[in-house]
């Protein structure tokens, strides 16, 4: 089995800056991509940014320009680098893995923007 672990949640004023990691550890068949959900109160839970086994990357629209994702395959490690963060950021976040047996989820890390 695959599991992951995520880390770098917490409080943050509007305009500040977080970065997540997340760390896998089991046997991946093969690696498809791995991401970064998340989930606000009340809401359904959303796809924040994917990235590749070739680099390439997508993003939601409402994060592109302010939040970076990268991974680092000797680790299976994938990271969300957030800026500008505004109050509506506010969730749990998710990582996700996909690979060729089934999706993997972490249990969230809490990300909280206020004043």
């Amino acid at each position: 089995q695959v599991q992951l672990v995520e880390s770098g949640g917490g409080l943050v004023q509007p305009g500040g800056s977080l970065r997540l990691s997340c760390a896998a550890s089991g046997s991946i068949f093969r690696f498809n991509f791995m991401a970064w959900y998340r989930q606000a109160p009340g809401k359904e839970r959303e796809l924040v940014a994917r990235i590749y086994s070739d680099g390439a990357t997508n993003y939601l629209n409402s994060v592109k320009g302010r939040f970076t994702i990268s991974k680092e395959n000797a680790k299976t490690a994938v990271y969300l680098q957030m800026n500008s963060l505004k109050p509506d950021d506010t969730a749990v976040y998710y990582c996700n893995l996909r690979d060729d047996l089934r999706t993997w989820w972490g249990q969230g890390t809490l990300v909280t923007v206020s004043s």
